[in-house]
């Protein structure tokens, strides 16, 4: 491609620096304000390359030119609406500055130590963390000062982090530039990117349009496309698929964006919020999918935006804004991957019942306060210490003690700066009646922003299959058929045994046969295909880090703890925010549960569950943070440390060995991505297939065919034809399908074709072979010419 071509792919990330400048909240109260901007600059620039896709389908017009137009016009309109949002949010800002300095002269004057951090603290503000002076208060006018100030974010930390917080971000900050190597180095090689990601991708951009195809891999068509519709930009500015592995890389960082933020929210400081960065980033299927062009991640990234902007609405009443987002994420994730929404859901319920609880509260407000007058009183019914404003950015204390008087970053009975603002504005605007109104209004409104993300796609669906979910093969073969409570359990458990597989066989094969063991005692068949997907068998080993199976055992284990503590003491997890703590947990936990009950277990099942995971690492991240911060005598904190110690070692060993010798992309040993050449890293999953497609795509392109016959099964690799068989231009080739499960889409007849490619089944391929053509087949692999070709 161009050098012109490759500069058009920087506009999406331009448009999403500049997003995240200009959307960077001023509100005094926001918890964690620069990653609150990063969601909600990835949500629309995500959004609106969803859309794009969505118009210029339609109009059939998914070209290069359309989509380079698009991006540049929405660069260029983004910063011509940079400077006026800025000026206005600038004279917001000031409006509350002078409740800015009251809050923080009264936090000065109400000092106290710090626990874990020293004998005693130096007086603590808004701004910082107790312990250390605060940063400069800055508000981002601009893309300069919202550089400027992550720039003295970066230096408050490197100025107060302690040796472990420092080595747990660097830990973190190594993995990820080491993912982004691995990710632009490999090229894709995911078995189901083979077979149905990407070339669906390569079917848009060859009729230029999202129309369904005839096809015989029905999850070209039925799967949700929404990590798809990132890639088809990528593939049409960039022309290949150089750059498709940054999608779910992009998406590994978000997750790490929201799960963070969550523990903000939630009241955890800055130890905390590097506990669960590193738990994730460390967890073998992260490590490995962050490099891939699965789905799973973006699907997480997207639930997990859904999660932290449901948890804003537990403690100030949404605004129309706030609404907008939480829609959007809810739709990108069902357009994603709709099992997402199975945590989507319990949390958009909290949300809802928090609004309402907000909605019916009887405190009066102060009317002064209106302005956030620092003297005011907080009438939230959720903790005051989940407003706590710079806290997770520019770096808070690991704890605050019990009893010292501090909720968050202010004093007890001073309400976070802004906050009272907020509490007083919704008390006054939603109480009663009317508030209940306004909270079904915003509840509508989220679903119909959610429908109008996804429903175009169900759309398409629902004509083409009759039903929005799709043809039945896809709602039987995924989906439990069987919802009895033993049923429900033993998937349960066998979905567990799964996930906290670990090498130790003897323990594998005990848990492995209690379960088989107790499933028949109850009078459930393991192996029922009514709760077992295909004809897969249980159990399966998945310790090996392998992108699409591995297991993670050890951040599992850490989240189950931190659920059960934040459900029967959540008090001693956090400090400041137990009531949410506990809401989040039960959310979390339901989400699990959802999950058991409704898909069947699978082998490569524990990927299914990333959306869990990064739900529920916050969780992990906390209670490890407080097992840390709890008074013990000198030989239990001794043994909780080296505990705590000794898992987080674990933990990066698991992520280092994942990324050096995981698969299919690997840094060292066979198959490493700096020794193995382009085409053989494509076919590390199938060594064996590499030379036959060769082979077979060699003949076609002698015999000069241009319509070219597609012959396969429901889980083969179609995406090599795609890159074998393009003219000498590098144009799509024209290649269509002889076999088709859409009923209404039929297949093409196969003497109107010039070749045939066929892989899987020999049998099946000389079926559909017109008499007198020559027929050639491999193992794998095999082609028919026609007589003189």
């Amino acid at each position: 491609m161009s050098a012109a071509g490759w500069m058009v792919v920087v506009a999406p990330v331009a448009a999403f620096v500049v997003l995240t400048s200009v959307l960077w909240s001023r509100r005094p109260d926001a918890v964690a304000p620069l990653r609150l901007a990063v969601v909600r600059a990835a949500l629309l620039t995500g959004v609106f390359a969803v859309l794009t896709v969505e118009l210029l389908g339609a109009l059939r017009a998914l070209t290069l030119p359309a989509v380079a137009a698009a991006w540049l016009l929405f660069v260029a309109v983004t910063v011509a609406a940079a400077r006026p949002w800025q000026r206005r949010a600038a004279v917001a800002s000031a409006a509350v500055a002078p409740a800015t300095r009251a809050g923080t002269l009264v936090g000065a004057a109400t000092g106290a130590p710090a626990s874990g951090t020293g004998p005693a603290a130096t007086p603590i503000s808004p701004a910082g963390p107790p312990g250390v002076a605060a940063p400069p208060a800055s508000v981002p006018d601009g893309l300069a000062s919202a550089l400027a100030g992550v720039r003295t974010r970066l230096a408050h930390f490197r100025g107060t982090a302690s040796r472990g917080e420092r080595l747990l971000a660097g830990t973190v900050a190594g993995l990820v530039l080491v993912e982004l190597l691995v990710a632009l180095l490999a090229e894709p090689n995911n078995f189901d990117s083979q077979t149905y990601h990407l070339p669906k991708v390569e079917h848009w951009v060859a009729q230029g349009s999202l129309d369904f195809w005839p096809t015989a891999i029905h999850r070209q068509v039925t799967i949700p496309p929404g990590a798809e519709y990132l890639l088809l930009h990528l593939r049409l500015l960039t022309g290949g698929d150089a750059l498709h592995n940054l999608v779910q890389w992009a998406a590994a960082l978000g997750c790490l964006v929201v799960a963070t933020r969550v523990v903000a929210q939630l009241g955890g400081g800055r130890r905390a919020q590097l506990l669960t960065a590193f738990l994730l980033a460390t967890t073998p299927m992260v490590a490995l999918q962050a490099t891939s062009t699965q789905t799973d991640l973006v699907a997480a990234a997207w639930a997990g935006c859904a999660g932290t902007l449901a948890l804003d609405g537990l403690r100030r009443r949404a605004d129309v804004g706030s609404l907008l987002a939480l829609g959007t994420a809810t739709g990108l994730t069902a357009l994603t991957k709709t099992s997402g929404l199975l945590a989507v859901g319990p949390l958009l319920v909290l949300w809802g019942v928090a609004q309402l609880r907000l909605a019916f509260r009887r405190e009066s407000a102060d009317p002064g306060s209106t302005s956030g007058g620092a003297g005011s009183t907080s009438t939230s019914p959720m903790p005051a210490g989940l407003a706590g404003s710079e806290l997770a950015d520019s770096g808070s204390a690991s704890s605050v003690p019990a009893g010292s008087g501090l909720v968050g970053s202010t004093p007890a009975g001073v309400t976070p700066t802004g906050s009272a603002s907020a509490g007083a504005a919704s008390a006054g605007e939603g109480r009663g009646a009317a508030g209940v109104a306004r909270t079904v209004a915003g509840s509508l409104l989220v679903l119909l922003v959610a429908a109008a993300v996804v429903g175009p796609f169900l759309a398409r669906v629902t004509v083409e299959f009759g039903h929005p979910l799709g043809p039945p093969r896809l709602r039987e073969s995924i989906p439990m058929e069987r919802h009895d409570p033993a049923s429900i359990l033993v998937n349960a458990l066998r979905i567990g045994n799964t996930a906290f597989d670990t090498p130790l066989a003897p323990l594998r094969a005990g848990m492995a046969g209690a379960i088989t063991g107790g499933s028949r005692a109850i009078g459930v068949d393991p192996q029922d295909r009514a709760i077992t997907f295909g004809r897969e068998v249980f159990p399966v080993p998945a310790w090996y880090p392998d992108e699409d199976r591995v297991a993670f055992p050890l951040a599992g284990t850490l989240a189950l703890l931190g659920a059960v503590f934040a459900l029967a003491r959540p008090a001693r997890i956090s400090l400041t925010g137990p009531a949410a703590l506990r809401a989040y947990a039960v959310a979390v936990v339901v989400a699990v549960g959802l999950h058991t009950a409704t898909i069947k277990w699978q082998p490569w099942g524990n990927r299914l569950l990333l959306y869990a995971l990064v739900a529920a690492v916050p969780l992990a991240g906390l209670w490890l943070d407080a097992l840390l911060r709890r008074r013990l005598g000198p030989g239990r904190r001794s043994v909780a440390v080296g505990l705590v110690v000794s898992m987080l070692a674990a933990s990066a060993l698991a992520g280092v060995l994942a990324l050096s010798y995981g698969f299919p992309r690997r840094l060292v040993g066979a198959g490493s991505v700096f020794t193995t050449s382009e085409w053989d890293t494509r076919f590390l999953r199938r060594p064996q297939w590499a030379e036959e497609f060769r082979w077979a795509a060699a003949a076609v392109r002698v015999s000069d065919a241009r319509r070219i016959g597609l012959v396969q099964q429901n889980d083969n690799w179609e995406y090599p034809w795609w890159l074998l068989l393009h003219d000498g231009e590098g144009r799509s080739p024209e290649l269509v399908a002889l076999q088709s499960v859409l009923p209404e889409r039929p297949p093409a007849d196969p003497a109107s074709v010039d070749a045939i490619v066929c892989t899987g089944s020999r049998t099946a391929c000389a079926k559909l072979v017109p008499a007198g053509w020559t027929l050639e087949f491999r193992d794998y692999v095999g082609y028919a010419l026609p007589p003189g070709r």
